[in-house]
């Protein structure tokens, strides 16, 4: 069969490979019809995710139909359509423990630390495939991913109905995690540099967009709160420079979210920390967060509205890692079509 590998920075192959076969009674076997093509994967292509290995079958972001099922499998059928859960954990430590098996010691993501979903039939336990409504476009259900980012976000903040919610960055993950923040009732502003995407979260509900290079972030959202500040931060560009804008334009007992791996500190005085008693909280990944969008995709409340804007086949992979690299400003999420 055949996967797409990065087997070192700067480089993607399509390789032929041996089909996976079911090997423990709780397996169930895919063949894969759509996986996105996230921004951690080309950091793993462009060798800028600290933590990848190579060579590496990329893809996370996988929806596709059950062929085989292990003995034990309890929950799927042969014909179910899934979306696939990339993250493995260990169950005993510490994280595990407290229900946050999304940092767990031993964390294994599909298509980062072992063999990804961008290949033929993939082999997984069945705990890591979630059945989806088989009326649902194969277009839709591939974000179920991204929207659990978005829900995470979503989580770790605590939004509640009638929040003020920043968010910061109206890329894909950007746009995940508004759709997840208009659902659970809050008011969102957006910002970022592109007045394109700005646009087009306004067009998915946001409520304010705010060119970032154009204004004072912090002087608008002042404005529009009425000078108390936002209640709920969401940093999704994860610069140091947002980080510090988070802590400034955070309400007082108000919460920032930090998504990002830039390794680079920030200038962050404790001050404003300690007189608002801010919570700042990272979200990585997700934690228990399929369920909820699944039902949402199921219900018909959460559909990708236009975020999918490129498909390629698969013998075309190389094309579209080229393209995403050199037109960011026109790509919102692509997907491989393996069907």
């Amino acid at each position: 069969m055949k996967a797409v590998q990065v087997p070192e920075a700067h480089k993607l192959m399509i390789i032929e490979k041996d089909c996976p076969e079911i090997k423990n009674e709780f397996d169930v076997q895919v063949k894969v019809k759509r996986v996105g093509i996230c921004g951690s994967d080309m950091h793993i292509y462009h060798g800028t995710n600290p933590l990848a290995t190579y060579p590496r079958v990329v893809g996370h972001e996988v929806a596709g139909e059950v062929i085989a099922i292990g003995e034990s499998v309890t929950t799927l059928k042969v014909g179910d359509h899934v979306v696939i859960e990339p993250i493995s954990f260990c169950g005993k430590c510490y994280a595990c423990r407290k229900g946050r098996q999304n940092v767990c010691e031993e964390l294994s993501v599909f298509g980062v630390h072992e063999d990804g979903g961008m290949q033929e039939i993939i082999v997984l336990p069945e705990r890591q495939a979630h059945q989806v409504d088989k009326s649902l476009d194969w277009d839709e259900i591939v974000l179920a991913e991204p929207y659990t980012i978005g829900a995470q976000a979503v989580f770790r903040g605590e939004v509640e109905t009638g929040d003020t919610v920043l968010i910061q960055g109206c890329g894909p993950i950007g746009v995940c995690i508004l759709k997840m923040a208009k659902l659970a009732g809050a008011i969102v502003v957006m910002t970022d540099l592109d007045e394109k995407r700005l646009q087009f979260a306004k067009e998915n509900g946001a409520d304010y967009i705010l060119n970032a290079g154009n204004s004072s972030i912090e002087d608008e959202v002042m404005k529009i709160t009425n000078g108390e500040g936002v209640n709920i931060v969401i940093d999704a560009v994860c610069l140091p420079s947002t980080f510090e804008l988070g802590v400034q334009v955070a309400s007082p007992a108000g919460t920032v979210v930090v998504l990002g791996f830039d390794e680079r500190p920030g200038a962050i005085s404790q001050l404003p920390i300690t007189k608002k008693e801010l919570t700042i909280v990272g979200s990585r990944l997700q934690t228990n967060q399929f369920e909820k969008v699944i039902t949402l995709l199921n219900e018909g409340k959460l559909t990708h509205d236009g975020l999918i804007t490129h498909k390629f086949d698969l013998k075309d992979v190389q094309e579209a890692f080229d393209f995403i690299e050199k037109n960011p400003d026109q790509v919102r999420k692509a997907c491989i079509i393996f069907d």
